[in-house]
């Protein structure tokens, strides 16, 4: 089996499969932890944002994979945005998504020490982040096979993590586990249901998107199935099986305890489970937080570096980067160069200020969103749109915006949206430098690192 750009394809998936490695793609600690924040934004209306997440994701995944139907590509959503809009968007695209997922890597890859050090105190944060950083490239290495392996295992575990809350919560509030010092009623008014009203809800949004974070990955990971018209059942099953999790799990979060028990440092499942006579509870969903944590960074890694070897194949990047070992499956130059990157992330993690990171890191996951909305536009330029198509595009994007536009309402997010657009006018100041670099003439006999040198 052929890719569309002749190369030699990895092992074909079927649909479910897909599936599995997107929840393994999806599910970290955006959800785990970043759900306690939204919590306290917007009270039980949080519920709705997780849902209104959800529905957007969908509609952003389904234009994806509608366009990987009609043209499967290696290069996924870059690839689209520059067959839709000309080779700066491709080259916008490409690398807007490289510096965010580096970024991300970096904060999780300290939150994942953080984790540990919970068990091993007196251990410094730097050896356990470059710890994960070495088995999270080991797990590159391994090629396709190992990645598919370790991310379908570690998918398993958080989809268990989060029925065996369920499972727990419900039997708690049975009165199984004994009383609670303080239970939760569900709320009957408008002033129960959003606490906060509309301007805690905007908010809340985009850490509903951030749960639902992952599904470009997926995009990249489509081009192996084997039959390309799953693509959509694949999203719909994933999609919609992780909104029943998370809302089923977050409205039993709410029933356990009463809202002013949520701390923004703690999960919200810890909270709602240490309200009740249950062991361990804290050091299993440690673990936990160390499973997700671990799968999406292992899963960024992937994207960043198939991310990288299309930049490259597209002379958007220096052409070395594409260079492949071990059968055509490792891009070595490409990981390398990852290496480097997830170095100064960690370096960066550790000695800034804890909140001017977080302001980072908060930005780059909103460059994550203009991705989306690039995914978004590219199906509506390159397929035939019908008046249903045309209506489902429409509210994906005014959902992503909507989630963008939130994070102007509170102080926690507000200086992340301006970092994001700080890091979008740099990258638009380089896309222009290099639209002037492409508008020269090549002369053949003097290659640039962007050109394939000819043998």
């Amino acid at each position: 089996m052929k890719t569309a750009s002749g190369e030699k394809e990895e092992k074909p998936l079927a649909w479910w499969q897909l599936s599995l490695l997107g929840v393994a793609c999806t599910i970290g600690t955006g959800f785990f932890l970043g759900s306690s924040i939204a919590i306290n934004m917007a009270g039980p209306s949080v519920l709705l944002a997780y849902a209104l997440a959800g529905l957007g994701t969908y509609f952003v995944y389904e234009a994806l994979a509608k366009m990987m139907i009609a043209n499967p590509q290696k290069g996924s959503f870059r690839t689209y945005a520059k067959q839709a809009y000309g080779r700066w968007a491709g080259f916008t695209s490409g690398w807007v998504y490289f510096l965010s997922e580096m970024l991300i890597m970096g904060s999780q890859m300290t939150a994942l020490s953080i984790f540990t050090k919970f068990w091993f105190p007196d251990i410094p944060l730097w050896i356990f982040a470059s710890g994960y950083a070495a088995l999270g490239l080991l797990v590159i290495l391994a090629g396709p096979k190992g990645f598919d392996r370790v991310e379908n295992l570690l998918a398993v575990l958080k989809l268990a993590a989060i029925v065996i809350f369920i499972v727990l919560a419900i039997i708690a509030l049975f009165g199984v586990f004994g009383g609670a010092e303080e239970t939760a009623r569900f709320p009957r008014t408008y002033d129960g249901i959003f606490p906060n009203g509309i301007r805690g809800l905007m908010p809340s949004l985009i850490f509903g998107f951030y749960g639902f974070g992952g599904i470009e990955i997926v995009g990249l990971l489509a081009i192996r199935l084997t039959n390309m018209k799953d693509a959509p059942k694949a999203g719909k099953v994933m999609l919609f099986s992780l909104s029943f999790l998370y809302i089923g799990s977050i409205g039993l979060a709410l029933f356990m305890v009463t809202l002013n028990n949520f701390t923004n440092d703690t999960s919200p499942f810890v909270t709602a489970l240490n309200n009740y006579a249950i062991p361990y509870v804290t050091h299993i969903f440690n673990g936990v937080f160390i499973i997700a944590g671990f799968s999406t960074m292992v899963a960024s890694l992937f994207a960043v570096i198939r991310i990288l070897v299309t930049l490259a194949e597209d002379e958007d990047a220096p052409k070395a980067l594409a260079k492949r070992v071990k059968n055509n499956k490792i891009a070595i130059n490409a990981i390398l160069l990852t290496t480097v990157g997830i170095i100064v992330s960690i370096i960066l993690a550790i000695i800034m200020p804890g909140r001017i990171y977080e302001y980072i890191t908060t930005a780059a996951g909103l460059m994550l969103l203009y991705n989306w909305l690039f995914i978004i536009g590219s199906y509506g330029k390159l397929l035939e749109m019908t008046t249903i198509d045309n209506t489902k595009r429409f509210l994906g994007f005014f959902l992503v915006v909507l989630a963008v536009i939130g994070t102007l309402f509170h102080g926690i997010s507000r200086p992340g949206f301006f970092v994001s657009i700080a890091f979008v006018a740099i990258i638009a100041v380089v896309t222009l430098f290099m639209k002037q670099h492409w508008k020269k003439p090549k002369n053949p006999s003097t290659p640039s690192v962007f050109t394939k040198i000819k043998q």
